[in-house]
């Protein structure tokens, strides 16, 4: 237990922003999942779609100071050089047969 005021704000702000941050990184982590499983799933309109809203939460969580910018700009561009391969890659005959 912190003994002084200023010791319990300290306390109470950081468990603030440790809440804050844990679900900004949830949100990042499940929409880099659903834009892989879009690629994955090679539908051109699904993946376009995820693509957009995880750029969206990259930005958002770059400005609001959840990851630093650069993180941000580096995952959208690995995200978008995923894109262009599979996009660019012939369809998987597995995937047909199912």
């Amino acid at each position: 237990m912190p003994h002084t005021a200023s010791a319990g704000k300290r306390l109470r702000k950081s468990e603030k922003r440790r809440r804050q941050n844990r679900t900004a990184a949830k949100k990042i982590k499940l929409q880099r999942r659903a834009a892989a499983e879009a690629i994955q799933g090679g539908d051109a309109a699904a993946v376009a779609t995820a693509f957009k809203a995880t750029q969206a939460v990259l930005d958002r969580a770059g400005a609001k100071g959840y990851i630093h910018p650069n993180k941000a700009a580096r995952l959208k561009s690995r995200l978008v050089k995923r894109m262009r391969a599979a996009a660019a890659a012939p369809p998987k005959a597995d995937a047909a047969k199912k």
